[in-house]
């Protein structure tokens, strides 16, 4: 059984059968980024005997969750990087990649509560909540002012009952054409819920509301809320990114013969003249060249679009087109200032935030991370990171740097009077954006080359996952495709229920959808 798996209704995916003829050596794969994707990716073909050689262009490992040394002003060495990731319990196969380098997940430490706090002044918890579906979404409802009773009257009850059913692939298909914006207004949540409790997530995407499918909305309430009894509370690193998670995991990984190569860039990918495919990358400014039996994509999109275009030999017109057309979300903003006094004592490590212009959300590292303890232990000062995600792309950066920390001082007043030791920003736009109309042209794990496979959260899987859950599951799966074309044992992927969880409310969400009681046009 899983450690990780405390919902009795979450599911055991099987590993596909082995139907390839299993090679007389062991096959040579590449890896072409060395974030979650990547390593889920290694790991799961290294443990089968696979050669693996990963490939990152930067100097580290984690992709988005890497994490690198810099110097402040007071001459102490931090660790930075782009800023707070919450490992939630239903996370399973991210949690069981962790665990091959640290079976007890001592790296991560729980938060004892995620509120969330709206400009109004209006506050939701979720740590004194349920945790099974549908009674924690009572409680809450019954418990919270961004519920009042009497606005509930009107809410949309058909349009509401689709968020208890959302089964993949199938929502996609019913509410995937329309954007999480539309979702929002046609269940008629009272406003001050559909701003704490709603568009909290959808900005979670990296992508406003009206940019985002209704559909990636409805799987992730149905991920962290409506769908698994995990809970809302979730586990942090306890050190910085690297200390953690990634030198653990690369030690691991070297153990079983995986090679990385760091700081180099692939250019692209040709067909070679022994083996399938012919890796050509950029180290010190000379090319290299290696043939390899296989190649895994784990590129963020950016990364993918630009290497597909410079590897014209690289699969099917139609997939080539289908790896063109992934979007990339809009820039966001992680800021990070090291302070000369601590906020108040009171302060939680993480709160989110809603209806500031930009400011998501708030964390005081100090309250988690042992380097940032230790830093403001020494100094008495504090260190604290704000995210500002879905920046318009014609956004100043100077100009969002300023409002963004205007905008914490209203949420937390005492940061107005701290003096900032140093900070550092880390403006990107390198998340993969998924737009309404857009699951079926997504690129999915498998390709029409047996031997080239893609994995990333931006990547097709058919799963109720997401986010970093969403990197690991669609590694874990790459390696199990190549691994069964070449009549190998795969592994066992584990998910939140692929469906509504409570047949009740699935046959009245489904009754709801009838002719006549469509709920998007159902009037008032």
């Amino acid at each position: 059984m899983n450690p990780d798996v405390n919902d009795p209704r979450a599911e055991r995916i099987p590993a596909p059968a082995p139907r390839g003829r299993r090679p007389e050596s062991a096959p040579r794969v590449a890896v072409v980024g060395g974030g979650i994707a990547g390593l889920a990716a290694a790991c799961g073909l290294a443990e089968r005997g696979s050669e693996v050689v990963v490939f990152e262009r930067e100097d580290g490992l984690g992709g988005r969750l890497r994490g690198w040394d810099t110097t402040l002003a007071d001459g102490s060495t931090a660790t930075m990087s782009r800023g707070f990731h919450a490992f939630f319990r239903q996370y399973y196969n991210l949690r069981g990649l962790l665990r091959r380098a640290d079976p007890g997940l001592d790296s991560l430490v729980p938060l004892s509560d995620y509120p969330l706090v709206h400009r109004s002044g209006s506050r939701d918890r979720f740590s004194n909540l349920p945790t099974t579906p549908p009674w924690n979404a009572f409680a809450l409802a019954a418990t919270s002012r961004s519920f009042p009773v009497s606005e509930l009257a009107g809410v949309n009850v058909p349009a509401v009952l689709q968020l208890l059913d959302a089964d993949v692939p199938g929502v996609h298909e019913r509410l995937g054409h329309r954007s999480a914006r539309e979702l929002l207004e046609v269940t008629r949540f009272p406003r001050s819920a559909r701003h704490l409790a709603f568009e909290v997530f959808s900005r979670s995407f990296f992508a406003e509301p009206e940019r985002l499918s209704a559909a990636e909305m409805a799987v992730m309430f149905h991920v962290y809320f409506l769908g698994s009894s995990e809970g809302l509370v979730f586990d942090v690193p306890r050190s910085p990114f690297p200390q953690a998670l990634w030198n653990p995991l690369e030690g691991y990984l070297r153990r079983a013969g995986v090679r990385f190569r760091t700081g180099v860039e692939v250019e692209r990918v040709t067909p070679g003249e022994h083996l399938p495919h012919a890796v050509t990358w950029r180290e010190g400014g000379d090319d290299d060249r290696e043939e390899f039996d296989a190649v895994v994509l784990a590129a963020d999109p950016r990364g993918l679009r630009a290497l597909v275009a410079a590897s014209p030999g690289l699969g099917t017109a139609a997939w080539r087109e289908r790896v063109a057309g992934i979007g990339s979300a809009p820039p966001f903003l992680v800021s990070r200032y090291w302070l000369d006094r601590p906020v108040r004592p009171h302060r939680q490590a993480f709160l989110g935030t809603a209806g500031y212009p930009t400011l998501d959300n708030v964390s005081v590292l100090d309250r988690y991370e042992d380097q940032a303890r230790e830093w403001a232990a020494r100094t008495g000062g504090s260190v604290v990171e704000l995210h500002a995600y879905a920046l318009p792309e014609d956004h100043d950066p100077a100009a969002e740097r300023k409002s963004l920390w205007e905008q914490a001082t209203a949420v937390y007043p005492e940061l107005a009077a701290a003096r900032e030791v140093d900070a550092r920003h880390e403006l990107r736009a390198d998340c993969a954006l998924f737009p309404p109309g857009g699951y079926r042209d997504r690129c999915a794990v498998t390709t029409p080359d047996p031997t080239l496979v893609v994995a990333g959260d931006h990547v097709r899987v058919d799963l109720p996952v997401a986010l970093m859950e969403g990197a690991a599951t669609t590694g874990l799966s790459a390696a199990n495709a190549l691994l069964s074309h070449w009549g190998m044992p795969g592994h066992t992927l584990w998910t939140v229920p692929r469906r509504g969880r409570d047949a009740v409310l699935r046959g009245l969400a489904r009754v709801a959808r009838q002719p006549g009681q469509r709920p998007e046009v159902r009037s008032r």
